[in-house]
This record gives C-alpha cells, structure tokens and sequence, in this order.
C-alpha cells in the first residue's frame, strides 16, 4: 500500500510517552493509578521524582466547560504544574523565552484521567488548554507562587495572534 500517510510512534516499547520536539525546562511525569479495595488512588505530586517543582505555594481546581478554550497565557514569575483530574483536554505550549534554545517551538500534549500526567511548565512558556470530553474536564493547577490579586503574574495573548503559530482545532 502505497497511499496514505503513516503513523509516527506515540510512546515507546515500554509504554512511556514519545514527545516530539520537547520544549527546554517542559517536565513530564505519568503516574499509575494505585488500585485499592474500595478506590482509584492515584499520586499528583511528589517531592522525590525529581522534577523541578520549586515550592508549591498554592493549588488551584479548573471546570472546563464543554467545547472551552483557555489560551493563551504564561507567567514571568509563576511556573505552572498541571495535572487532568477527569476527562480530557489538548495542552498546548509555545517557547516565548528569548534565551531559549527551544524559542518558538510548539509543542501539543493530550492529557486524560485515563493516563495520570503532570506537566511542568516553566516561566516564559506560553499556554492553552481544549477540553476534548463530552463534559466538563476537570484539572489541577499547582503554583510555586500565592496569586497576587492586586498584581496578577498573567500575561496573555488573544487565541489567534501573530505570536503563537498554532489555531486550536474546533469540532
């Protein structure tokens, strides 16, 4: 068969997440849900998996409604660790950082309860998310930084810009 275009490989032989193209300072981390007697149990954040999560000062819980769109944002002060607690949703990254060796490369994960992923997103890194489900997709957002209400650390471009070359696909 001649026609058609294939497949590139999604994860590895040993079942981790192939990420084409990484964005520098992006950490990834998939976790298993722990199966107990009456539960799903499964780690958000740990101290010992050696990612560099600074201090997580503050924790926020997002309700993304069906069909939204949250884009684009990034932080100069603020590093961002996400985390889909139900459903499914499309992050999307672009490397706004001047002194970066990965300027302006973009970089689109997918995120789901069914496969527990934590994703830190350094200062500087633009950012969106899609929710994908049929409902409401639920996901944690933690900060190494307290929110300032009189000084928000949010910097942010309208969805379509000359910025980020990326157009979040609509259903």
């Amino acid at each position: 068969m001649t026609i058609g275009a294939k497949d590139a490989p999604s994860v590895s032989c040993d079942f981790n997440r192939i990420v084409k193209d990484p964005i520098q300072g992006v950490q990834i981390k998939e976790v298993k849900h722990i199966v107990t007697r009456n539960s799903l149990t499964t780690e958000v954040i740990r101290s010992d998996w050696g990612l560099d999560t600074g201090n997580i000062e503050q924790a926020l819980l997002v309700r993304l409604r069906v069909g939204t769109i949250s884009g684009w944002h990034c932080h100069r002060h603020q590093t961002d660790h996400i985390f889909c607690l139900l459903g499914a949703m499309r992050l999307v990254l672009f490397d706004g950082r001047d002194d970066s060796p990965t300027r302006n490369r973009l970089m689109e994960l997918f995120l789901s309860d069914s496969r527990p992923t934590l994703v830190v997103i350094p200062t500087g890194v633009w950012h969106g998310v899609q929710n994908l489900w049929h409902q409401e997709t639920m996901f944690m957002n933690f900060f190494n930084r307290v929110y300032e209400h009189d000084d928000p650390d949010e910097w942010r471009l309208p969805l379509e810009n000359d910025t980020i070359p990326y157009r979040f696909p609509t259903r």
